[in-house]
């Protein structure tokens, strides 16, 4: 068998392909993220096709390929949640059997009082919000006070925006990191997230300085197996942040798109290491799926295709690429919420077997046994590693 030296992690951030069989205790009725897409007449993704996208168990939409040029899988997630932080935890190992906490009321009077007395401002809002329109609604009146508009969503977040005139962004950050200190025990949402924004009402805008306080993860992933190998674990966009930096070798924000993402991403290629890359591509779910805006995610769909194309010319004999999602969100779907779907599994390398249709399997932890396996780094996970079912004999 040929060594594997670097594995490449692509998350799609909630490129969903259907309904899973729970999706009704999460909310949801009918939901496909993928089906949604080959609606729109901007989808246009010939490499994803030809890693077997369309010939994943369930999926009835788009076309076949008659030899995808990897092996490919659907992943069913079996941790409580649909949210990004419980998505890559189990990616990467962890299952999560309760689901963090969420606040469709807002946050307790109790925990506001407590996050006030320990930020030293007042907070406005406190209820589960879209991020556009709570600064346009709560925007004029932070300016005229200083009080920080708090709020939240679906997921298990507490978001913290505020004008970067009135709050400078460092200032933001270290509120969020007091914010992630007391969210913590039954109140530990999965992430703080600071918003800043600029402008003047009603034309406010928010600006790239998003970031991230994760909750450590709840248990051993395969980041951390890798770490005790002495091998490179490297985060590409919001990795870091979701993983609260635990044994990240090194950091690439992304500051610009999923494009500038991609691009990163292939000028690591050009470095010589040895261990994982990890990359999220979060336009997906934060400029599309949220906003419901299916011409959007499928144009954004079809240019980190074209890009792919590029990654797999580039690819080493030794190098091993995996495409997964960590969610769904729906385009398509009523809301504006995440929707709990299974997500593809596509593997493709020159070690790799083609036309290799691996089935479903309960977990996305599958993935992180994989990858540990691959570097033959101890992990305990209900995931069990496909390692010998993908392998060319």
């Amino acid at each position: 068998m040929k060594k594997i030296k670097r594995v490449f992690v692509i998350v799609l951030d909630s490129f969903g392909i259907g309904r899973e069989p729970d999706a009704e205790d999460f909310g949801d009725n009918l939901c496909n993220t993928l089906a949604s897409l080959t609606k729109s007449s901007k989808f246009h993704v010939p490499n994803l096709q030809k890693l077997g996208l369309f010939n994943v168990d369930g999926v009835t939409c788009g076309e076949k390929h008659p030899a995808p040029v990897g092996s490919f899988a659907r992943l069913r997630e079996l941790s409580r949640g649909k949210d990004t932080t419980i998505g890559h935890w189990e990616l990467a190992g962890i299952v999560s059997e309760k689901p963090l906490p969420t606040y469709p009321d807002g946050f307790p009077p109790e925990l506001v009082a407590d996050m006030e007395k320990a930020l030293g401002r007042k907070l406005l809002c406190n209820l589960p919000y879209s991020g556009t329109k709570v600064i346009h609604d709560y925007g004029v009146e932070h300016e005229k006070t200083g009080a920080l508009i708090a709020y939240t969503s679906a997921d298990s977040v507490f978001q913290i925006a505020a004008h970067e005139e009135i709050v400078p962004t460092e200032k933001l950050y270290e509120y969020c990191r007091t914010a992630r200190k007391l969210l913590q025990g039954k109140n530990g949402v999965g992430r703080v997230i600071a918003r800043p924004f600029v402008g003047q009402y009603p034309n406010y805008e928010r600006t790239a300085h998003r970031h991230d306080f994760s909750l450590d993860p709840t248990g051993d992933t395969m980041l951390d197996a890798l770490a005790r190998k002495n091998l490179a674990t490297i985060g590409v966009g919001k990795i870091s942040d979701i993983f609260a930096g635990r044994n990240i070798s090194r950091s690439l924000g992304v500051n610009e798109n999923d494009a500038d993402g991609m691009n990163k991403t292939l000028k690591i290629m050009d470095e010589d290491f040895t261990g994982l890359c990890f990359v999220n591509l979060v336009d997906f779910d934060m400029k599309f799926g949220h906003r419901r805006d299916i011409d959007g995610y499928a144009e954004n769909a079809t240019k980190v295709d074209a890009q792919l194309g590029e990654f797999m010319a580039k690819m080493k004999s030794d190098d091993v690429l995996m495409i997964t999602a960590d969610h769904g969100c729906d385009p398509g779907a009523v809301g504006t919420d995440h929707t709990r779907e299974y997500v593809p599994l596509l593997i493709c390398g020159d070690a790799i077997k083609e036309n290799n249709n691996l089935g479903t399997y309960p977990t996305f932890a599958m993935l992180g046994a994989t990858v540990a396996d691959i570097f033959d780094a101890p992990l305990v996970t209900k995931g069990e590693s496909l390692l010998p079912r993908i392998l060319k004999d």
